[in-house]
């Protein structure tokens, strides 16, 4: 399995959750824990998923999110799980 983490934030609204389901799905990729929150008028979620059966590399997916987090007014950013742990390390 090769996990990494997703982080969603953006301006509170109905079908943030849906939307980036559904951008997961068509990519093939397999959502294995998440946390959202909504902190004032801002929506934040954390995503752990598996990309094992994602065509895309990494690379690809960052420019992917990039392009979608335009279109949906919120902020998508992808993490390896390694590179995530290692910069939340204490």
């Amino acid at each position: 399995m090769s996990q990494s983490v997703i982080t969603v934030i953006g301006k509170d609204r109905v079908g943030i959750v849906y939307d980036v389901a559904k951008l997961l799905a068509a990519n093939q990729i397999n959502i294995v824990n998440i946390s959202q929150q909504l902190m004032n008028d801002f929506f934040t979620m954390v995503i752990l998923v598996d990309t094992s059966k994602c065509s895309k590399s990494p690379t690809e997916l960052a420019d992917l999110f990039s392009q979608e987090s335009e279109k949906l007014a919120l902020q998508i950013r992808i993490q390896h799980e390694d590179i995530f742990n290692a910069m939340h390390r204490i």
